[in-house]
């Protein structure tokens, strides 16, 4: 094609159609994903109208192709790139796309039996929201009566309990954070058993963030983004999504999230959300996703504390038949006390050991077991370690170091104990907020922040540092 020919006698619609052709062939795969989701309204006196069918399309046409675009036709068009003006329209109703989606066979203008090789392309969104299938994808013991409350977390249970419609304000989105196995995916699951338990006909939508993305990418490749619109707009009375972090760096992904939040929040259906960490530590997240996720509440899920880990235990064993002492889930929950996961998992290979071996599982086969398994250490760190130790560096008491003293000296030294305890042992914000004065778990999360970027570039800092990191070892041996 000769772009340098006179254009005086062609119309607008010629113009758009040469000029789309050259941007078509720099990658024809891509091109025809995207503009059977565009068309085409006009182009006269220097001023192109497309129509996107939404705006997640518009912006990717006009960051990936309206640049080229414009270059080929201001070149046909004679008129300068630069003075040529875009306006857009948004319309799920496209009449005319640029590029016709791709189909293996026409559309029948009445139901046919789809033959057996062509079922599995069958769209998955009817199917999905059968009760009976969709609980089966669900946990039936992940329920709000095996939930064991404690301290820890009877802020997330009461707010998960409350979107499902248990009594209380509701809250949307609902936004639960905490670490690995401490029981975000249980009380999501829960959630979906009650709300199907009293609304067997509710739409409800359980995914992971991983899932989400998959399906994304399978309806961009397959020309079925309409579809998969419906299942998490229209066709969705609940979204519950696990894992969200696992969205971070995905663009197109998170843009796609971005609407049908939106579109979700707006109709006034509950979104419920959770992650290994706060809103804020989020890495890789649009600032506007952040602001959504934080518009509802955030419940935080901590490390359970003895009496919670005992009564897991109890539960555990009472779901599952296993005859259980108070001495041996006493025993198991002072031995495993980061991940309740972990707890259910230990108790499930002592049951199955015991079953095996015809062992009763009494305390000396449950410290032989875990000793096996991973032996105790008789002198795990603590936070109170910590303080000790950096008490006795900076010569300060623990009753200064835990103060509401501000002095220059003693607030440093505070940070650092906080930056120590988050580096080695892994404590979520709020929980060393408590353990240093009840302090808000903001205040944690600046100093932590503040002596990380010291160490990088003031030596004296680093020299503290590795002067304290030295002497909790030599305390280790």
């Amino acid at each position: 094609m000769d772009l340098e020919t006179t254009p005086a006698s062609r119309t607008g619609e010629s113009l758009f159609s040469q000029a789309l052709e050259h941007t078509r062939g720099r990658s024809p795969a891509s091109f025809e994903q995207w503009f059977t989701s565009i068309q085409f309204e006009g182009f006269e006196h220097g001023v192109l109208g497309l129509t996107a069918r939404d705006e997640f399309v518009r912006d990717w046409v006009k960051a990936h192709f309206l640049p080229d675009l414009l270059t080929n036709l201001g070149r046909l068009s004679g008129e300068p790139s630069a003075a040529l003006r875009v306006t857009w329209n948004i319309s799920n109703r496209l009449t005319r796309p640029v590029c016709e989606p791709k189909r293996s066979a026409p559309r029948p203008s009445k139901p046919e039996p789809m033959p057996a090789s062509r079922r599995s392309e069958r769209p998955t969104a009817v199917p999905r929201y059968s009760r009976s299938q969709f609980l089966a994808t669900l946990n039936s013991k992940y329920t709000f009566p095996n939930f064991v409350v404690g301290p820890s977390n009877e802020l997330a249970h009461a707010a998960a309990f409350a979107s499902a419609g248990g009594g209380g304000p509701r809250y949307n989105p609902l936004f639960i954070a905490g670490g690995t196995g401490l029981g975000k995916t249980h009380l999501v699951h829960a959630i979906a058993h009650k709300v199907l338990e009293e609304r067997p006909d509710a739409r409800v939508v359980y995914v992971s963030a991983e899932h989400f993305t998959n399906e994304f990418i399978e309806a961009l490749q397959h020309h079925k983004m309409d579809e998969f619109r419906a299942r998490y707009r229209s066709d969705c009375d609940l979204l519950l999504v696990d894992d969200i972090q696992f969205l971070a760096g995905r663009e197109q992904t998170q843009e796609e999230f971005f609407h049908t939040f939106n579109a979700l929040h707006d109709a006034d259906r509950p979104i419920i959300v959770t992650s290994d960490k706060y809103p804020q530590q989020l890495q890789r997240m649009p600032e506007r996703l952040v602001s959504r996720f934080t518009s509802g509440l955030v419940a935080d899920i901590q490390v359970p504390q003895l009496e919670t880990r005992v009564a897991i235990v109890r539960k555990k064993a009472e779901i599952e038949s296993i005859p259980l002492s108070d001495e041996v889930a006493v025993l198991l929950a002072q031995n495993i006390q980061s991940n309740v996961r972990e707890l259910e998992g230990a108790l499930i290979r002592l049951a199955a050991k015991s079953s095996l071996t015809g062992r009763p599982i009494d305390e000396e086969f449950t410290l032989s077991e875990m000793n096996t398994v991973s032996p105790r250490r008789t002198d795990i760190m603590s936070v109170e370690d910590i303080q000790r130790a950096v008490c006795s560096h900076f010569r300060l008491s623990n009753s200064e170091l835990l103060s509401k003293d501000r002095h220059k000296s003693v607030a440093f030294a505070r940070q650092v104990a906080m930056y120590l305890c988050r580096q080695r042992l892994k404590c979520s914000f709020p929980e060393l907020g408590r353990a240093f004065g009840n302090r808000d778990h903001t205040t944690v999360m600046s100093a932590v922040r503040r002596v990380e970027a010291l160490r990088q570039r003031d030596p004296q800092v680093s020299a503290h540092l590795e002067a304290i990191e030295q002497r909790l070892a030599s305390s280790e041996d």
